[in-house]
């Protein structure tokens, strides 16, 4: 009963029904910003093939040279849009998950943490009641009304939030963290900012950036929630957010991330801002409906939440340095923790006739791929691997050896794979430490 009254009591969805709304148009407005920016031309209709996530090959069927990704992203737009007017939400939540997800898996040469926490929080979004008021749908079919949501709806984006900040700000004490020399240097590539470019050059502002990073992201759930310090944190977040924003320029993240705020606060202060002067809608304190699923769901729900605790843990577990090898980096919340730049010159060699070849790799990336290709394991990888394809269509078994070279926060080169590794003839293993990589040793502790 406990369980029950804790996660099914019913309370007033307004931060749910607000928040439905800003997330509706900033979904809206990263899709068709997608386009107006040039962002889906650069990444899908430029090059010639994305580098997806291993295993989902399959989503090389949609990039192109031709209209296809931008009617794509128009008819995600146009989901988005739905969703903030509250229309057919099922649908159009669900279709721009399903289609965001796509986008997220079939290319990681713009790969972003954020458009994973997207991913995700789309999914959950799915699963929420947040069109039942204010809503077309309520005005279309008034049997769906309702000003209630369950109390599982506000713990689950707020256990989400934990984790993501949470994981971000452990991840940042790191030595190179720590001394400020990755902040110095990302500070470094923001000299052109617009206005304050200059400032951020100033000595003490790396480390105010490193260790206010630390701090916010450690500490702004837990102050949240906090009464007493519920405003100062919600201030401190809109100056955070909106320099993150202006900064580093990172799409739609800081004002989703100041939407998510709605959770924290009482009902009436969303009320008197939002919807209609200290009037709540829903004024029920006893009421409990328990959903016939209810143990699915939860089991469901605990084990998403197990997953999400689990995989930013996972790089502990690997041989080396995850800043090096790069394995377990991704869906780990490791937000712009570093600078990385390298170095990659692909070598075919015909195992019948013994004549080696110099890969150009302008002949088949992009320069967004380009960047990727001189730092990324998988990455380098696949691509070796597209072009044991390419060279067996003409006929041609090949070997393909790659001299990579890497440079992290601004170290000295090290050379990162074995060049007598022949990468057209071994499988990707997703489980373990790839043994081609050379151990960093104690690269990452010298100057």
């Amino acid at each position: 009963m406990k369980v029950n009254q804790f996660l099914f009591s019913r309370i007033d969805n307004s931060p749910l029904v607000v928040f439905r709304v800003f997330f509706g148009l900033l979904i809206m407005l990263e899709a068709w910003g997608a386009i107006a920016t040039g962002w889906v031309k650069r990444i899908f209709v430029d090059p010639e093939f994305t580098f997806n996530f291993i295993g989902f090959d399959f989503l090389q069927t949609f990039p192109g040279t031709g209209p296809q990704m931008y009617v794509y992203f128009v008819v995600m737009g146009i989901f988005g849009l739905m969703v903030m007017l509250g229309y057919r939400y099922r649908l159009a939540i669900i279709g721009y998950a399903i289609m965001w997800s796509a986008v997220y898996l079939m290319q990681k040469s713009a790969y972003n943490n954020h458009y994973y926490l997207l991913m995700l929080l789309l999914w959950i979004m799915a699963l929420f009641p947040a069109h039942t008021s204010f809503s077309l749908d309520a005005k279309r079919n008034p049997t769906i009304r309702d000003e209630s949501m369950p109390r599982w709806v506000p713990i689950l984006i707020i256990a989400q939030l934990w984790i993501v900040y949470t994981y971000a700000s452990i991840a940042k004490l790191y030595p190179d963290w720590l001394d400020g020399t990755a902040t110095r240097l990302l500070m470094s590539g923001r000299k052109g900012t617009w206005l304050i470019g200059d400032m951020l050059q100033w000595s003490w502002v790396p480390w105010v950036v490193a260790y206010v990073g630390i701090l916010f992201d450690g500490l702004i759930i837990p102050a949240l929630l906090w009464k007493k310090t519920r405003k100062w944190a919600f201030g401190i977040s809109i100056f955070f957010h909106l320099f993150n924003s202006v900064v580093f320029q990172i799409g739609i993240f800081p004002y989703m991330s100041l939407a998510f705020t709605l959770f924290f606060f009482p009902t009436d202060v969303i009320h008197r801002i939002f919807v209609k002067k200290w009037k709540l809608f829903y004024q029920k304190t006893d009421e409990i409906r328990v959903p016939k699923l209810r143990n699915i769901g939860l089991v469901v729900i605990i084990t998403y939440l197990i997953v999400q605790i689990a995989l930013p843990s996972r790089h502990w577990l690997i041989d080396d340095n995850v800043l090096w090898s790069e394995e377990g980096h991704r869906l780990s919340w490791r937000m712009m923790l570093r600078t990385k730049s390298g170095t990659s010159h692909f070598t075919i060699l015909d195992k019948e006739t013994k004549k080696k070849e110099n890969v150009n790799l302008k002949d088949y990336l992009s320069k967004k791929q380009m960047r990727n290709i001189r730092t990324k394991p998988d990455v380098i990888w696949q691509f070796a691997q597209r072009l044991k394809r390419e060279y067996a269509a003409k006929g041609q078994d090949i070997s393909v050896f790659v001299n990579c070279r890497v440079r992290i926060n601004g170290r000295k080169s090290a050379r990162l794979i074995d060049p007598k590794v022949d990468l057209a003839a071994i499988p990707w293993d997703p489980w373990n430490h790839t043994t081609w990589l050379l151990d960093s040793k104690d690269y990452l502790d010298k100057e």
